[in-house]
Order: structure tokens, then C-alpha cells, then sequence
């Protein structure tokens, strides 16, 4: 068994998480900042800590990761302002990756978007240019960091059922892939050590999830 913290632990991707590594005997510890979440939270299995990192210093957030033995990374300001976007998607998330280390909470799991990185493409002009610096900004220091990472590159969300099935791997190109299926291979990726390091893009597609990670090997 592990002990597990989820940052960003009432979003969607989130509570399937949760549900999953608690009902695989892990422990979980969800972190989220709106306390009228906490019974939904706690539904999971997880246990719910209001917290909301956006304005916790690096400090803070070491003391809510001590003896933690991994970190998902799953928070987002879901749009908004550029402003609001740089303090959560980048300033937050690389605070939490100092917390980590500082905390001993080797394991870190990004949740990332597919096509992330300094070479996105997005012009400035685009109301997605700012989550898309602030997420290449956030990976770049994760991959810099002593962490034993692993960045997940999921495509287009959806709200549909999970099938456990999916697409990765060299020439994968995006499409879509269900909420569900981003926490199964989030579960997954926790268990299997070998994926620390890698950068891991997918879609829904024909082979099972474990399979799949296992060709990565």
C-alpha cells in the first residue's frame, strides 16, 4: 500500500482516481480548496484536506505532503485569466514539485495535455496560450527536478464512460480520451516504477491500459 496525495482532488480526473487507488487498498489524501466539496471527495474513499495551493507557499504545502509516498499533480484553473492560469497551471504546480522533494514524496504524476511543451504552437492572441506556457513551463521544471516524474499527456477530454482502452506510443496522433480512462492510466502509472521519466501522450484506443504501458517498457 501507498500513500497517496491528489492535488486538485475534486476535479473530474481526480475523484475516478481516488475511487481507483482507494479500492486497489492505497491510501489517499485529496487536496482541494472549496470545503463544500469534502463529502463528494470523501465519498471515494480518500481522505479530504481543503487546501488550496494557489495561495499556500511552498512551506505549507511540504507540511501537507510529509509522509506521502507520491504526488499527483491534477489541479487546473480551469480557464479564467492569464493571470489566474500562470499562478495555479505553473506557479502552484512547480511549488508543489519543491513541496515534494522538500517532503521526501519522491514519486510525481503529472497531468499535462497532449502536445504540451515550449514548441505548442499556440499564438498569443489565443485564449489557450496561457495555460499552454504555463503547463510547458510547469512540465520544464518537473523534468529538471530530482523527482522521479512521470508526465501525462492525455488528448481531448471526455465526459464519457471509461473503456480501459487506449492508443500511445511513437506517431500516436491526438484525438480524444475519457476522464475515466486519464485516471486509470494515472492509477497505473503509480505502480509501475519503470515509467518514471517518460512523457507519456494518449488517446482512447484498442489496447488495454496495462498493455499499453507495458510496450513503453
Amino acid at each position: 500500500m501507498s500513500r497517496i496525495a491528489i492535488i486538485g482532488g475534486h476535479g473530474k480526473v481526480a475523484l475516478h482516481l481516488a475511487r481507483r487507488l482507494s479500492d486497489k487498498g492505497h491510501s489517499v489524501t485529496s487536496l482541494f480548496r472549496n470545503p463544500d466539496h469534502a463529502a463528494e471527495v470523501e465519498q471515494t474513499g480518500a481522505a479530504a484536506v481543503v487546501a488550496d495551493v494557489e495561495n499556500l507557499s511552498t512551506e505549507q504545502i511540504t507540511e501537507l505532503l510529509r509522509g506521502q509516498d507520491a504526488v499527483v499533480w491534477s489541479a487546473g484553473a480551469g480557464g479564467g485569466t492569464p493571470e489566474r492560469t500562470f499562478a495555479v497551471d505553473r506557479d502552484a504546480a512547480i511549488r508543489s514539485m519543491d513541496a515534494a522533494e522538500a517532503a521526501g514524496a519522491d514519486r510525481y504524476v503529472m497531468v499535462s495535455y497532449f502536445g504540451a511543451g515550449k514548441d505548442h504552437g499556440v499564438p498569443e492572441d489565443d485564449g489557450f496560450f496561457a495555460y499552454a506556457e504555463a503547463k510547458a513551463d510547469a512540465d520544464e521544471h518537473l523534468r529538471a527536478s530530482r523527482l522521479n516524474w512521470t508526465i501525462l499527456g492525455p488528448s481531448a477530454l471526455t465526459l464519457d464512460p471509461g473503456t480501459g482502452r487506449i492508443e500511445t506510443g511513437a506517431g500516436v496522433e491526438g484525438g480524444s480520451v475519457s476522464r475515466e480512462d486519464v485516471a486509470h492510466v494515472a492509477a497505473e502509472v503509480l505502480e509501475r516504477p519503470e515509467t518514471a521519466g517518460k512523457t507519456i501522450e494518449f488517446n482512447n484506443g484498442s489496447t488495454p491500459v496495462a498493455e499499453a504501458l507495458d510496450s513503453l517498457a
